[in-house]
């Protein structure tokens, strides 16, 4: 009798871990989609971090330029008071 036991307990102790290899398996798979999800999501984020930039750095460089041509403006009537 034990013969024929030991059979049926392998067949279902290779059963029992078939079914734990198939859901480690679908975990996995959902983890892998849930991962590629997030990447995308990453990959827009970054594209708009890059036009915030963008525009941030072009703001920037727009007001530098004002600056810079009122700090002429000011030394030329500076130079000018100066001269009279």
């Amino acid at each position: 009798m034990s013969n024929a036991a030991a059979p049926t307990n392998a067949t279902a102790a290779k059963e029992r871990l078939y079914s734990q290899l198939a859901s480690s398996l679908a975990r996995t798979t959902r983890n892998v989609q849930r991962t590629a999800d997030l990447c995308e999501l990453l990959q827009m984020d970054l594209h708009a971090l890059r036009v915030f930039a963008a525009l941030d750095a072009a703001k920037f460089m727009a007001v530098a330029k004002l600056v810079e041509e009122r700090a002429d403006e000011a030394e030329e009537i500076t130079e000018a008071e100066q001269s009279r």
